[in-house]
This record gives C-alpha cells, sequence and structure tokens, in this order.
C-alpha cells in the first residue's frame, strides 16, 4: 500500500515566488512630507493598474515605510491607519493585494529592528512567504529603500517620484540600482508587464 505524500515532502520541489517591496510615499502615492490627513491620499498615476499587472503575473506585495513622524509626534497610529485604509480604497486591488504592510515609527536616531535601510522585514517575508530574492525587488524614492535592498539580497530600484534629489540617483546609479522615472515604467520595463 502506497504512503501518502504529506505537504512538507513536496517543499522542496515547490517553485519559490517573485515579491515587491515597496515603499509607501513617492512610489505609491504623492508624498507630501509626513503624509497624515486621508484627503492628502493620491496615488501616482498608473499605479493601481501597475499593481494590478503585477498580481496578474503572481508577484507577491509588500509595503515597508518609515514613518518617522509617528515617534516625532506629528501625527498618530490612527491617523496613519486611516491613510493606509483610504491607499488600499482607491487602489481596489483583488486578492491577494498587498499581503502586508509595515511601519517603522522610529526617527532616524532612534534604534530600530524595521526602519529601512535594515533588510529585516524584507528577510522576515522571504523566509514567511517562500520568496526568491534572486527574482525580487524593493522600490522606492530614497536612499534607505535602495539600500533595503540590497542588504537583503534582493534588486533595488529607485524611482524619481518623490522626494530624492539628484545626488541620491547618481548615488543610485553608482551602486547598479535601477533607475525609474516611477513604479509603472519600472513595471513596464523591468518587469516586462503590460496594460491597456
Amino acid at each position: 500500500m502506497a504512503c501518502p505524500v504529506r505537504l512538507t515532502d513536496l517543499a522542496p520541489f515547490m517553485p519559490l515566488s517573485r515579491a515587491l517591496f515597496l515603499d509607501r510615499d513617492g512610489n505609491l502615492i504623492e508624498d507630501h512630507h509626513h503624509t497624515s490627513k486621508i484627503e492628502q491620499i493620491t496615488l501616482i498615476a498608473e499605479v493601481k493598474p501597475a499593481l494590478e499587472a503585477c498580481l496578474m503575473a503572481g508577484y507577491k506585495l509588500f509595503i515597508l515605510t518609515n514613518q518617522s513622524g509617528l515617534n516625532r509626534g506629528i501625527f498618530t497610529w490612527e491617523q496613519y491607519h486611516a491613510c493606509n485604509q483610504r491607499m488600499l480604497e482607491l487602489l481596489d486591488l483583488p486578492a491577494p493585494g498587498i499581503l502586508e504592510i509595515k511601519a517603522a515609527p522610529e526617527r532616524p536616531d532612534e534604534p530600530s529592528l524595521y526602519r529601512k535601510p535594515s533588510p529585516r522585514f524584507i528577510l522576515e517575508m522571504i523566509t514567511l512567504h517562500d520568496i526568491d530574492p534572486q527574482h525580487s525587488w524593493m522600490v522606492g524614492d530614497r536612499r534607505t529603500d535602495w539600500d533595503a535592498g540590497r542588504n537583503a539580497g534582493i534588486h533595488s530600484c529607485a524611482v524619481q517620484s518623490g522626494a530624492a534629489v539628484e545626488a541620491d540617483f547618481d548615488y543610485a546609479r553608482s551602486m547598479n540600482y535601477v533607475v525609474r522615472k516611477n513604479f509603472p515604467e519600472f513595471v513596464r520595463v523591468d518587469l516586462g508587464l503590460h496594460w491597456s
């Protein structure tokens, strides 16, 4: 009589998933510097169809955002969550949508496990969700985003739709990070995905 096959026996043969780790402000939504009001939440043009294309192609989506305005006392966790909820409403992505959103509330001068360029969240998600680092990306508009990707052993894309200045993009090029106008351009050019 044949023994039943367990899922754990198949695990080594199951393909790993591709993933995108995404900064929020200046990448998915317009950056208002310590965004804290739901009326400030505006999607960057074509982000919604770009994310839908990524989901259709099998990418797992995560958001990793530094939000020092929380520990600076500029806005509250309630305001932060309300802004995220508004963003998710505007995106209205099909399941599974954004799998996890992680905010690091610490100021740059405070110790933090998750504040970018720390790779901790990315590394945790790679393990938890069986992600292939070689086919995964960190995309954002600041050095801390790009360096977080490098520190986690995944690819990094620097987008020009946020707060970074030209010197930052000089740095990105020196580090061999991909530089694109915005997230939708990255999806078209580097992931090879398209939408109407």
